[in-house]
């Protein structure tokens, strides 16, 4: 039997408007449909969500976006705080039409930040409205991705990143790996700008990150879990973690355990 499409939840928000919230692990937001556009971002951790069966992984310098008119329901895992952008249907030009996760800038998380600290919900006065549409432009262009961890059936890419999600501390070069697929340097790297939206190297990095979300949640230790990830040292592994989430290791895995 076909799953019923959520009914549009209301009433609307202002024009935009802004929160960031504390949610407990085991938190439950049912299917829904908004007649407003959505940005959500952790403020720490990771925020995980599933929209339109698709899953949906953004550390705090990405934002999850969905679209007006868009079902997505969601679980909390783990204890998070993370914040929220709410934007009119009609504000929405320019921005994507379908969910995707946005590269954030410090200027976005500023002016969130901003006005949580003046305990507002949305603009006041002028000067706010000019933040507000300042926080539109920033969000108009920025660098969009269909997912975090982006995948391809591409014949060249598939078996690569196949085996770099078996094993993710495997160090080979993008020389290396290319010659596995009887492909070159060039080509291997073109086609996954092409069919990933990114480099190969920023994808390797963000599959270590996801590992490492996985790990820490079974328990290993933060030494094993560098070793794993092909990292030289703790510390480098530790300097990426906290350069990518804003925490340790250490912290996250207490602050998803509560």
């Amino acid at each position: 039997m076909p799953r019923e499409t959520p009914s549009l939840i209301g009433p609307p928000p202002a024009p935009i408007s802004f929160r960031i919230v504390d949610f407990p692990a085991g938190t439950i937001f049912p299917a829904q449909r908004a007649a407003w556009g959505k940005l959500l971002y952790a403020v720490n951790g990771v925020v995980d969500f599933t929209i339109a069966n698709e899953r949906y992984l953004s550390p705090p310098a990405y934002a999850i976006w969905i679209p007006p008119r868009v079902a997505h329901d969601s679980r909390t895992l783990h204890d998070i705080r993370y914040a929220s952008v709410y934007v009119r249907r009609e504000l929405c030009r320019g921005l994507p039409e379908t969910p995707c996760t946005l590269r954030l800038s410090a200027l976005v998380k500023a002016i969130v930040a901003d006005f949580a600290a003046r305990n507002l919900a949305g603009p006041v006065s002028v000067a706010d409205r000019r933040l507000a549409q300042v926080l539109l432009d920033q969000l108009r262009l920025a660098k969009r991705h269909e997912n975090y961890l982006p995948t391809t059936d591409d014949p060249l890419l598939a078996p690569v990143l196949t085996s770099l999600r078996s094993l993710p501390g495997d160090r080979r070069s993008l020389a290396a790996w290319a010659a596995t697929v009887n492909t070159t340097e060039r080509t291997f790297a073109r086609r996954c700008r092409l069919q990933l939206g990114i480099s190969f190297g920023e994808w390797r990095q963000r599959l270590k990150l996801v590992t490492a979300f996985a790990l820490l949640d079974a328990g290993h230790p933060v030494q094993r879990i560098a070793s794993e990830l092909g990292y030289n040292s703790t510390s480098a592994f530790i300097a990426m973690f906290h350069q990518l989430t804003g925490m340790s290791p250490t912290e996250t895995r207490n602050h998803r355990r509560g």
